[in-house]
């Protein structure tokens, strides 16, 4: 890529977060992305759940449980209120703290990295590219 369409780029991380209703089946389904980028001071988080798969992986499923750990995870993201503990926290380290490996129905993926002249537009592009 040249540097002309460089210019106004940004480096962004992302991560997936994946639903894991059996742990024991070592099975996951993709239902979120997590994107952060230091430049624009931003954390975004977009979230999907395909209600029908999941339920497919294990009928006996939590829905509401993990609809609710889905919204915490936007919650972190938009700071406020809605971020508990975290709201007094950069968006660095409430993108950090929701990648973080933990052993729960949704955890995240591996820390991947981009360029992107537009985080929101590239989060939408990520959940319809790796989630819906």
């Amino acid at each position: 890529m040249s540097d002309e369409k460089r210019a106004g780029r940004d480096v962004f991380e992302y991560a997936l977060l994946r639903v894991v209703p059996r742990v024991e089946r070592g099975e996951t389904m993709n239902a979120g992305v997590v994107l952060y980028c230091r430049a624009r001071s931003v954390v975004i988080a977009r979230t999907h759940l395909d209600e029908e798969r999941l339920r497919a992986l294990d009928p006996r499923a939590d829905l509401e449980g993990v609809r609710a750990a889905l919204h915490a995870a936007e919650g972190v993201c938009d700071g406020g209120d809605a971020a508990g503990q975290a709201a007094g926290e950069t968006p660095g380290s409430r993108f950090r703290w929701l990648v973080a490996p933990r052993s729960t129905v949704v955890q995240p993926g591996p820390v991947h990295t981009g360029l992107t002249c537009d985080p929101e537009a590239e989060a939408e592009r990520l959940l319809e590219l790796l989630v819906r």
